[in-house]
């Protein structure tokens, strides 16, 4: 099959004849008019099933003081202590993940209750790091 193409290079117009030499369909160029489906707006879109987790985290559900990892990586320097007093704000711990350093800092002030994490060990998204009371 052949189409011809008009382009223009640099304002000077030129037709150009290309010639399909594919033998099987998926190699076109084009689709055929028709060939591919379209999902209507009304009709809800197919849902894939919830993924489900390999295992859950170490330290359980986030409670609401907790302090939680945004994504998953390695602890590299816990900037807090227990017992020590902490503003809105302020930086507790510094995780790596794929040679990039995230900072996770308070998102309330309180104390420090426990700490669950400590440098080198691996974290997961949503993990608990540590509590703020």
């Amino acid at each position: 099959m052949e189409k011809k193409f008009r382009i223009t290079v640099e304002g000077k117009q030129y037709i150009v004849a290309v010639e399909d030499i594919s033998t099987d369909g998926a190699q076109t160029l084009y689709p055929e008019p028709g060939s591919m489906s379209v999902v209507p707006q009304g009709a809800p879109a197919p849902t894939a099933p919830a993924p489900v987790s390999a295992a859950p985290s170490p330290a359980g559900a986030a409670g609401p003081g907790d302090e939680v990892a945004p994504l998953g990586g390695v602890v590299q320097t816990v900037h807090v202590s227990v017992g020590q007093a902490v503003n809105e704000g302020d930086k507790l711990v510094s995780l790596e993940a794929m040679k990039m350093v995230t900072h996770v800092v308070a998102r309330r002030g309180g104390k420090v209750i426990s700490i669950a994490v400590k440098p080198g060990d691996p974290v997961d998204a949503g993990q608990a790091l540590l509590t703020i009371g």
